[in-house]
């Protein structure tokens, strides 16, 4: 009985430690808080910036297929960080705004949220912006 006992006490601490570790799994994907951002950069088609890194004027038309055909589209900012464009559940007029501004610069604001090492901006004003200076060699 002893024995039938230690076994059932050690199946249980068992199961509780992978308990544990199921619930540290689900805390790592947790969502930051979300927070208000403007930024500046170009709106890209995700899948050819991420296949191939095409991206700027030459790219733009294929840009703008590319999202209207359901490509998800990003926002590569002037200082190099790449975010999801995502359109909030209600209004989602300033985001139908970013698919026709694809493969050109523009102003985002919203409100960025991460989840598993992947940034996005839920989309709330879009405004075309002017291409950043060029640099000097």
């Amino acid at each position: 009985m002893k024995r039938l006992l230690g076994l059932l006490v050690l199946a249980c601490v068992i199961a509780l430690a992978g308990f544990g570790v199921a619930t540290g799994d689900e805390k790592k994907a947790e969502q930051k808080p979300a927070k208000a951002i403007s930024t500046s950069g170009e709106i890209i088609d995700m899948g050819c910036y991420m296949a191939h890194a095409a991206m700027g004027a030459k790219h733009q038309s294929c840009a703008v297929k590319c999202v209207a055909g359901g490509m998800p589209m990003g926002i590569l900012t002037n200082k190099g960080h790449l975010y999801l464009l995502t359109p909030p559940h209600e209004g989602q007029d300033a985001y139908n705004k970013c698919k026709e501004l694809a493969g050109t610069q523009a102003e985002v604001v919203g409100e960025i949220s991460e989840r598993s090492g992947m940034k996005s901006i839920e989309v709330t004003q879009v405004t075309p912006a002017p291409a950043p200076p060029a640099k000097k060699s």
